[in-house]
């Protein structure tokens, strides 16, 4: 299925972002749900894991061809790469509700580190695009884990696109 805007079809896209992941088998798991939706996965270094041919192939993660990957050297160059583009800062110390966020085509969703989340300084200074998970204060978790954060955040900016291209 494609939109079609003044005549011409076009394809939507969100795009993840993992920020100096550590742990792969969360980028594992985030890159087949990609994989699966048309999604755009952004990972920005360093990497706690390698993303070599071999390793991937050694991994068995058939899926990766499909996966519309990119790789940055640093948040720097990201921003840099994507200053056009709209972002949101998934983090536990977000104030606007993720089901609060009205998502658009081409929408950048960021995720940190699975020990730290995204640099502090990084937050305050973007805080109005900062969006949580409402988790419960009588959990001792800090956070919910990274892939199953990303899948929810994702699935309903899809939910709000009306499920583009996905049957």
């Amino acid at each position: 299925m494609y939109n079609f805007i003044a005549g011409l079809h076009c394809e939507m896209s969100l795009h993840i972002v993992f920020v100096e992941p550590e742990i792969p088998g969360n980028t594992g798991n985030i890159a087949r749900t990609c994989a699966a939706t048309g999604a755009h996965l952004h990972l920005v270094k360093p990497l706690g894991f390698d993303l070599s041919e071999k390793a991937v192939r050694r991994a068995g993660l058939d899926y990766w061809p499909y996966v519309k990957l990119k790789v940055y050297d640093n948040l720097s160059d990201f921003l840099k790469q994507n200053i056009d583009k709209r972002m949101f800062l998934a983090t536990t110390k977000g104030d606007i509700l993720y089901s609060d966020v009205t998502f658009e085509d081409e929408d950048m969703i960021l995720f940190g580190r699975e020990t730290a989340g995204l640099p502090r300084e990084f937050i305050e200074a973007n805080k109005e695009n900062a969006i949580r998970i409402p988790l419960s204060e009588e959990t001792r978790l800090r956070s919910l884990n990274l892939a199953n954060s990303a899948n929810i955040i994702l699935f309903e900016a899809l939910r709000q696109l009306g499920f583009p291209e996905l049957k």
